[in-house]
């Protein structure tokens, strides 16, 4: 099974959550960690990765103000990003 390295950020949060993807789409925390990461912007989440020998991830941006109007999911906005 594959980890892909992610930073998952959400609409009007106030924090970016640093972990993997595995190739069925489940979030979980890096092998290299023992939890999901918490950092408080985009650039800590990045070089956490560094710090972690990543040099690339999937930056995931989401938002629920779809679902909160009534309207089908949007899906989320991925972006590869080099560290």
């Amino acid at each position: 099974m594959t980890h892909e390295p992610t930073i998952i950020g959400i609409a009007d949060g106030t924090h970016y959550l640093v972990g993997s993807t595995d190739n069925q789409g489940n979030f979980s925390a890096l092998p290299s960690l023992s939890e999901v990461a918490i950092c408080q912007s985009l650039s800590d989440a990045k070089q956490l990765l560094r710090q972690h020998d990543v040099q690339s991830a999937t930056l995931s941006l989401q938002t629920a103000y779809d679902e909160m109007c009534g309207l089908s999911s949007p899906a989320a906005t991925n972006e590869t990003i080099w560290l």
